[in-house]
C-alpha cells in the first residue's frame, strides 16, 4: 500500500516537564492563519482535566471501534489510556498540508510505515530540569519525580526525521527553532 502524502504528519514528543504543551499552544499561535496547517485535536480515553490538554473524550469501546474499523490517523495505547488523532487529519495530509500532533514514542514507527513525510519534533530538556518543571507542578513527590525521570526514554532510538529541539531557553527561542526545522 502506498504511503499516504504529499503533506507531512509531524508528531511532537518528548518527556513529561519538556514543555511540548506550552511550545505547541505557541507555535499554534504563531501560524494562525495558515491554512495549509492544522494542529490536531487527540480523543483520549479520559475525562477532559483542566490541568491537561485540551482534547476530545471517548470511552474505551468507542476507541476500540475507531481503531477496529480503520476510522482514525493514528492510535496508540499508553498509561491505561487510548489516544486518537482523527482520521480528518489524513484527507489534510493527503491534500499537501501539514498535520501537528501532539504524539506519542507508541506511535512514531506506525507513522513512518503510513506517511511518506513523517517529521518527529523531539522537545527535551536536561533532567535536571525536568525534574524542577515537574516539581513546579505540584503534581508528584520528589521520589516519584526521580523513579517517573530514571524509567523516562529520553532519546528514542532509530526514527527516522527526528528533530531535537532543546526547550532550556525562551519559549519564543524554541519556537524559532521549531518553525526553522519545519521550514515554515
Amino acid at each position: 500500500m502506498p504511503k499516504l502524502g504529499p503533506g507531512r504528519m509531524v508528531l511532537v514528543v518528548g518527556p513529561s516537564g519538556a514543555g511540548k504543551d506550552t511550545l505547541m499552544a505557541a507555535l499554534k499561535a504563531r501560524l494562525r492563519g495558515r491554512s495549509d496547517v492544522q494542529f490536531a485535536r487527540r480523543a483520549i480515553t479520559r475525562q477532559a482535566d483542566a490541568d491537561a490538554e485540551d482534547h476530545d473524550t471517548l470511552d474505551r469501546a468507542g476507541f476500540e471501534r475507531l481503531v477496529a474499523t480503520g476510522e482514525v490517523a493514528l492510535a496508540w495505547e499508553a498509561h491505561g489510556l487510548g489516544y486518537v488523532i482523527p482520521k480528518a487529519c489524513d484527507e489534510i495530509i493527503r491534500t499537501g498540508g501539514t498535520v501537528i500532533a501532539n504524539g506519542s514514542r507508541r506511535v512514531l514507527k506506525q507513522a513512518e510505515r503510513k506517511y511518506e513525510n513523517a517529521v518527529v519534533l523531539l522537545i527535551t530538556a536536561p533532567v535536571e530540569i525536568l525534574a524542577e518543571r515537574l516539581a513546579a507542578r505540584g503534581r508528584e513527590t520528589r521520589q516519584e519525580i526521580r523513579k517517573r525521570l530514571e524509567r523516562a526514554d529520553l532519546e528514542p532510538e532509530n526514527v527516522a526525521n527526528l528533530i531535537r529541539i532543546e526547550n532550556t531557553g525562551t519559549v519564543e527561542g524554541a519556537v524559532e527553532r521549531m518553525m526553522a526545522a519545519l521550514a515554515f
